[in-house]
């Protein structure tokens, strides 16, 4: 079943809170003051306290370290069996669990889920009371990172994709040059996601990008086959176009007009038997980009150009340029 943009979005941004859990530390998202009370304290104290400060639970203190914790569930259970003026330490929970400050957010996630409990204290490097964390601190330092994080992408992006407007310059080009292993499968690849990931930042149109990052990732796996010492993939990035050129010492082609058939391929038996060479990868970057040529010899080796428009609009479907 397709699922909706709703669906994808939603799940998009279940992703990042997901990462968020896993990067926030517990001392970004507590309540640092914390009500208090004594182990000496009556129990109609705390049920003043809880009244005046609204909250349903405090750790028990005394002189400055934690020796259990009390919630309005057992100051119910003693004004039920009539002991609203007995002590809080003799209706406290002693063993405590508690969460370290330095610890990740998703430690308290995790403790949350497996004890159940409304609240948790949490403790610094020494032992000692640092604050309390309940499950709505955990909710709005999310919240608040995600806001954050959005806002601080937003500038990012904008400053990106507005770096050659505030250039004064008669032709202004941001190069990106990448060193390609030659016979290097394992790390095949590298080198144009390194490529995607900087024109996501500079604000890439989302079809602009699937274009050149297929083109990109089928001219470096060439280069990986066909180099003999490796070769270069450089991006030069304009505001009106995209040029992507690979450079290599290997061989050259002979039939240089046959190249951007589909099946056309000079790649080794071996190197088929691995999955590679199959012929496609020119074919898909003539199809991807606006202009595409070579240069090769057996001399000089093999030049690609692969050129791109960057226009204002791209529809997110122009998947199918010959």
């Amino acid at each position: 079943m397709n699922k909706t943009s709703s669906e994808k979005k939603e799940i998009n941004e279940l992703t990042r809170v997901q990462e968020l859990v896993y990067e926030l530390r517990v001392s970004e998202v507590m309540t640092p003051r914390v009500i208090t009370v004594s182990p000496e304290s009556t129990m109609a104290e705390l049920m003043s306290i809880l009244r005046i400060n609204r909250i349903s639970g405090t750790p028990v203190v005394r002189e400055g370290k934690l020796v259990g914790i009390i919630s309005i569930e057992d100051l119910v259970k003693a004004y039920a069996a009539r002991r609203g003026n007995d002590l809080v330490g003799n209706c406290m929970t002693r063993k405590v669990v508690a969460v370290r400050a330095d610890e990740l957010a998703v430690q308290a996630v995790n403790l949350f889920a497996q004890y159940g409990y409304g609240r948790l204290p949490v403790l610094d490097q020494y032992g000692t009371l640092a604050g309390i964390l309940t499950g709505s601190d955990i909710t709005r330092g999310l919240l608040r990172a995600l806001s954050q994080r959005y806002h601080a992408e937003e500038i990012r992006r904008y400053r990106a994709s507005h770096i050659f407007e505030d250039i004064d310059s008669a032709d202004t080009t941001l190069m990106l040059r990448y060193h390609v292993a030659p016979r290097d499968f394992d790390n095949g690849g590298q080198a144009s996601s390194k490529l995607k990931r900087t024109l996501q930042r500079l604000g890439a149109n989302p079809a602009l990008l699937r274009r050149v990052t297929i083109s990109a990732y089928e001219a470096e796996m060439n280069l990986v086959i066909h180099a003999t010492h490796g070769g270069e993939m450089i991006a030069e990035i304009g505001p009106h176009r995209i040029l992507l050129r690979t450079e290599d010492d290997g061989p050259g082609i002979e039939k240089v007009e046959e190249v951007f058939n589909p099946g056309f391929t000079t790649a080794a038996d071996w190197v088929r038997e691995l999955g590679f060479g199959a012929g496609m990868g020119l074919s898909n970057i003539k199809r991807y980009s606006d202009n595409t040529y070579i240069e090769s010899s057996p001399a000089t080796g093999t030049r690609l150009y692969a050129i791109f428009k960057v226009s204002p609009i791209e529809a997110d479907a122009d998947e199918t340029k010959g």
